[in-house]
């Protein structure tokens, strides 16, 4: 048994791997595809799986019918492996057996192409192929990956944090969880620009990962937020030298043209296992906690997060009994900020957006009192305060003649309580005149990525009673590509930081007509929300993004002021010149 390689001129090119037993064979293959690919030959299956796991090719040509171990079980043995299993297979074969085609594609093959080889479509089957693995695995990075500085994103900060959390289970050793934020990165970003900025965030990036072990995490978890995973502890005091490493690479200088431009970093860490059970959210909370502590102390050192005297917990609970007070003596209302058309001047919609009266503090947005409840049962009880309020605001403004959808943002505890499409249904029966679909549900990406399957089933049976999804915040989710593959949604809100930041960052741009083409790619409706500026919205329209809200628009409004608004409404003329974008044609 042998292995054989044949080069091209271009060590660039797509590497194949073909295994097959038959010399003839190998033959009409190597002259077929040497021009055009980088061809490994291997005449076994053993000798093919050995050549894959030493050098993971591009795509794995693999014979059916070989002797000893024949494509089936190679296949089966490439599927199982970790490494090998994402490499695509196409089975070459002579048979005409359906079964045994059917038994390949179940085994995880993408394709199959019959002897005798006819050698121009199978190159054009295998270069289709290999490009659409190869987008497959562009949006793979980007779903995966920082764009700017190239480190690991939350989705797979995620991943790597629960994988550390289960090995030190098995080895009954302790990692830690490092949240760290750079002091006076804002000083830099708003006195010498975004450029700058960027170029201290990926020149830090680069010194504080040199300053890890091998084994180490570093990923970046937002703006200036970094957060390290350290495993294999043997004690809490062994991640301090690692600890003193990263704050000496935060703050050594860094020189940006005749700049030299300088920051410091705060630490907060926490540990795990705990005495009490801990997830990896819990972790990366504790951790950010300890961080705003090391802030507090003085900057430029670390802090680790002390559970017998973190205050929060009391806090919490009397947080929770302002708000549950709240709700029965009747303090929350619903603001409704509208969606438009930038340049038709449509208003299609208003988002729900729930605000309290606070009786000492005022009218307080979500965010002072949303994120208290978000793992409470109260998140529930004041998410069917709003689906009710809203679906009672819906049918009085139809009654007075204004057919307006609403939006109503939805919580992962409430999406996936067991009777949430139960109690749906009886509160849409309770309005039997409302018009089907003028209620819609914005669920947060990351909400829905505990259980796919289970919030995928509840979009559907959402649809069957006439409630669209939207999915919000889009782009800053664990999974993205996953969410958009899964999940039956009906539109994307691409989310406010990147609408902000693309005038000024071209990776902000790139990413926002990114999810426009994914949008259209997907055959779902996209907005922007967070449109504050006129040249933001012309920036949009250009990039075939039609659809917003935000504050260039108006603000969140009380309800009975929206019915004259939606009268008095007409886009900015710079908007309405727009050219509407071929729907054939990209994003930009």
């Amino acid at each position: 048994m042998s292995l054989r390689t044949y080069m091209t001129h271009s060590v660039q090119q797509p590497r194949i791997l073909a295994i097959d037993d038959t010399p003839a064979n190998l033959q009409v293959l190597a002259a077929a595809l040497t021009l055009d690919f980088n061809l490994q030959i291997a005449t076994s299956g053993p000798v093919g799986l050995a050549a894959a796991a030493k050098a993971p090719p591009d795509l794995i040509l693999l014979d059916v019918m070989m002797p000893g171990m024949d494509g089936f079980e190679v296949c089966r043995r490439l599927k199982a492996d970790p490494v090998l299993q994402a490499i695509p297979v196409i089975f070459i074969t002579a048979t005409t057996d359906r079964n045994a085609e059917e038994m390949g594609l179940a085994l995880g093959a993408v394709d199959y192409i019959s002897k005798p080889i006819k050698v121009e479509i199978a190159k054009l089957r295998i270069r289709n192929l290999l490009e659409r693995e190869a987008l497959r695995r562009q949006l793979e990075r980007i779903a995966h990956y920082d764009v700017l500085t190239k480190l690991p994103n939350r989705a797979l900060l995620s991943d790597r944090m629960n994988q550390a959390m289960l090995q030190a289970q098995r080895r009954n050793d302790k990692l830690a969880v490092v949240f760290l934020d750079l002091d006076g990165f804002k000083t830099v970003n708003d006195t010498h620009g975004h450029e700058a900025g960027d170029f201290l965030l990926v020149t830090l990036a680069e010194r504080m990962q040199e300053a890890l072990r091998d084994s180490d995490t570093l990923a970046r978890f937002g703006g200036d937020e970094f957060v390290t995973v350290l495993p294999d502890l043997a004690t809490i005091t062994s991640c301090t030298p690692v600890l003193t490493r990263l704050l000496q690479a935060a703050a050594q200088p860094v020189q940006y043209g005749q700049l030299t431009l300088q920051v410091s970093a705060s630490l907060g860490v926490s540990f795990y296992p705990q005495a009490q059970e801990m997830d990896a959210d819990q972790l990366l909370r504790q951790a950010d906690q300890a961080m705003y502590q090391a802030k507090q102390s003085g900057k430029n050192r670390f802090h680790i997060f002390d559970a017998k005297q973190d205050r929060s917990v009391r806090d919490q609970n009397e947080n929770m009994q302002g708000i549950a007070r709240a709700l029965t003596q009747g303090e929350f209302v619903l603001h409704y900020q509208p969606k438009v058309n930038m340049r038709t001047g449509v208003v299609r919609g208003a988002e729900a957006l729930i605000r309290w009266i606070h009786p000492a503090r005022g009218l307080l947005p979500p965010a002072h009192f949303l994120p208290m409840i978000e793992d409470h049962p109260l998140a529930v009880d004041l998410g069917q305060w709003v689906i009710q309020t809203a679906l009672a605001q819906i049918d009085r403004w139809q009654q007075a003649g204004l057919d307006l959808p609403v939006s109503v943002n939805i919580g992962a505890r409430h999406l996936k309580q067991s009777d949430f499409v139960s109690r749906l249904r009886d509160s849409l029966a309770a309005y039997p005149q409302l018009k089907p679909g003028y209620l819609e549900f914005e669920l947060l990406e990351n909400s829905a990525m505990g259980d796919l399957d289970h919030v995928s089933s509840v979009i559907e049976a959402c649809r069957e009673l006439g409630v669209s999804f939207a999915l919000d915040d889009f782009g800053i989710g664990y999974s993205t590509m996953t969410c958009l593959k899964k999940l039956p949604v009906a539109q994307l809100k691409i989310d406010q930081s990147f609408v902000r930041d693309m005038r000024h960052s071209p990776n902000d741009l790139a990413i926002v007509s990114s999810m426009v083409g994914l949008a259209r790619t997907f055959r779902i409706e996209v907005i922007a929300e967070g449109v504050e500026t006129l040249e933001e919205g012309i920036a949009l329209l250009d990039l075939g993004c039609e659809l917003a809200q935000g504050y260039a628009i108006a603000r969140p409004m009380p309800a009975a002021d929206l019915p004259g608004w939606v009268k008095n409404w007409k886009p900015a003329a710079a908007w309405h010149r727009q050219r509407a974008l071929d729907p054939g044609s990209g994003p930009g």
